[in-house]
């Protein structure tokens, strides 16, 4: 870009560049935040026309929970069947069915890959979060969360081995089979006999509980979750009649956005849908049949071991005479929110099940293509990394020949700083006659002042768009790439830890006070400011002091704003630079314009020369 331009035209680039950034914050407050205040308005209008004839279930959990101090202890205290399947692990609680020990065994809490992330925790610990399907009559349960079941053959459940569980009361017999598939699906298939003498209406409804406040919660699953909520939605998400609804944890918690304070009334779903708690990578929902009319509640409650929400979805009632059995296969989703295993569940007839990714409102046609390419690339080369790399080629490869007009002009502008300067002197009390001379010298020469702002305008969107990317996709978290052990998190160096050699974590480094900000900039970051003042080195400075010295701390600020992005956002970004660099540096050569580096440069050598 241009730096020997008039002052209002140097400007243009300052702005153009903050805007990088600026973009990137102001996203997600004046686009993503109004938006889902909107629908929020127009969904309680219609929940407001929907309420009535739902099975009223209220708490579907226990009411008094004594919390066990290890999970351990937690999981010795009820009977239990052993959950052994493909990609997860845990156990299944007798009573009432409920599924409240979930460990994934591809995903970890830390890069180290020691300990498997449990997404689901029991009952009766900190932070329980655990799921079920009942059975209700209106609102009594006759299956409900204290039915205690037996296990019929096998009693451990596994992919392709599924466990059979009965349960008789209430005036029902209920034959319950419960299978896993080879990813994250659970499925209960219920063989329902009426075994009194009158007709029944019963209506199967699932339940997901978590306990506590939600910011423990998040942290309990997968620790210092609950300080990266800015970019992804977590919170409640379902679809109902392939409308997509959703509301976060902080508004949930707040009640902004909700009828009252405890419920948000009810939605319904006549052409299919599901119902979930969805966080940064994860996801619990429950999935009703989806051949039948169902109805979805969020609850906020109160309990002395802290606050409690609670999803229920109703399937419609069904109308069972004496001696008849029906059946009914209702499902848990729980597990990693991986793009191919949602794509297969939503080929399979879950309908927009790939929208529990938060891939934008606005970007979206950018944000899930990018992630293809992205994840074609690696096929291609081996890791993110490079697959990062590759990206930004060719995202630059369209814009090579914007990019060659953008150097000539600024090659032109380089040979106009003398003339401009002249002016600047000549007219230095009257700036309405300077910008009209200097608008006069830009027609003469045919010279384009802002040519060098127009890529970095174009590319914003790709930035926004991997950022968010690298984000809110599962698979980018704990991927390596050389030192970096993590690419969607920051640089894992810092200045404080001397670049990795001393055994602090940066993020120990960044909390010192006061210096932290200085001395927790890791490698990437630092090069980023490198680069970006490379760029600079090949463009005349402004003649303006104030615009001269803007221009020279830049790089600084853009090194500390990005010492807190993910590591592999930075990494194309100083990839960009370094390609940058080059364009640039052969275009102005092959125009004839001396730049700043080719005086650098010269000086060093002719510093050899006299040392020689």
């Amino acid at each position: 870009m241009n730096n020997g331009m008039d002052p209002q035209d140097q400007r243009n680039f300052i702005i153009a560049m903050v805007l990088m950034i600026a973009f990137v914050f102001g996203y997600q407050t004046f686009v993503v935040q109004p938006q889902q205040e909107a629908r929020n308005e127009a969904q309680q209008q219609a929940e407001a026309e929907q309420e009535a004839t739902v099975p009223q279930a209220g708490d579907t959990g226990e009411q008094n929970i004594s919390a066990a101090e290890s999970v351990d202890e937690a999981l010795s205290s009820n009977s239990r069947i052993t959950l052994d399947a493909d990609r997860v692990d845990g156990s299944v609680r007798l009573r009432g069915a409920i599924l409240d020990d979930l460990q994934l065994k591809d995903h970890f809490t830390t890069v180290e890959k020691i300990n498997e992330l449990r997404l689901l925790r029991p009952t009766n610990f900190d932070y329980g979060y655990f799921a079920s399907w009942y059975w209700f009559d209106g609102n009594q349960p006759v299956a409900g969360p204290s039915a205690d079941w037996q296990v019929s053959g096998n009693p451990t459940l596994s992919t392709g081995n599924p466990v059979t569980l009965t349960y008789e009361g209430n005036g029902v017999s209920i034959e319950r089979t419960i299978s896993v598939d080879d990813n994250y699906m659970f499925t209960y298939t219920d063989a329902v006999t009426n075994t009194g003498s009158e007709q029944r209406t019963l209506a199967p409804l699932g339940s997901i509980r978590r306990q506590g406040d939600w910011k423990d919660f998040l942290d309990a699953t997968d620790p210092g979750s609950s300080k990266t909520t800015g970019m992804a939605h977590m919170g409640l998400i379902g679809v109902f009649d392939d409308n997509l609804t959703w509301r976060n944890y902080k508004n949930m918690d707040q009640g902004k956005g909700l009828k009252d304070s405890d419920d948000i009334g009810v939605r319904r779903g006549s052409e299919g849908g599901w119902l979930g708690f969805t966080d940064k990578y994860w996801m619990t929902s429950l999935i009703p049949e989806q051949q039948y009319e169902f109805a979805g509640r969020y609850q906020r409650l109160s309990r002395e071991t802290g606050p409690v929400m609670q999803l229920t979805v109703a399937s419609a009632g069904r109308v069972i005479e004496p001696g008849e059995t029906i059946t009914s296969e209702n499902r848990i989703f729980s597990g990693a929110k991986e793009l191919a295993v949602l794509d297969n569940y939503q080929e399979a007839g879950v309908p927009r099940f790939e929208d529990a990714i938060d891939w934008g409102n606005i970007l979206y046609y950018i944000t899930k293509p990018l992630f293809s390419l992205l994840r074609w690339l690696e096929g291609m080369v081996g890791t993110f990394g490079l697959a990062i790399l590759a990206l930004t080629v060719l995202v630059r490869l369209p814009l090579v020949p914007l990019y060659n007009q953008s150097y000539k002009s600024m090659a032109k502008m380089k040979n106009l700083a003398e003339p401009m300067k002249e002016i600047q002197e000549r007219f230095k009390e009257d700036p309405q006659r300077r910008q009209q001379e200097v608008m006069k010298l830009y027609q003469r020469e045919k010279a384009n002042p802002i040519a060098g702002c127009i890529p970095i305008l174009l590319t914003i969107p790709v930035f926004f768009a991997l950022y968010k990317v690298l984000y809110v996709t599962i698979e980018m978290r704990h991927a390596p790439f050389l030192y970096i052990r993590d690419l969607s998190a920051p640089d894992p160096t810092a200045i404080g830890n001397l670049f990795g050699l001393l055994p602090w974590a940066a993020a120990d480094v960044k909390a010192v006070p006061i210096i932290g900000i200085v001395i927790g900039i890791g490698i990437l970051p630092i090069l980023y400011g490198v680069t970006m003042s490379g760029i600079q080195a090949l463009s005349p400075p402004p003649t303006d002091p104030t615009q001269k010295m803007i221009m020279r701390f830049l790089p600084l600020i853009f090194m500390f704003v990005f010492g807190g992005f993910a590591a592999g956002l930075v990494l194309y970004w100083v990839w960009s630079n370094v390609l940058s660099l080059v364009q640039q540096y052969f275009i102005m050569r092959r125009n004839g314009v001396e730049t700043e580096l080719d005086k650098l440069i010269g000086r060093l050598l002719g510093h050899k020369k006299e040392d020689a």
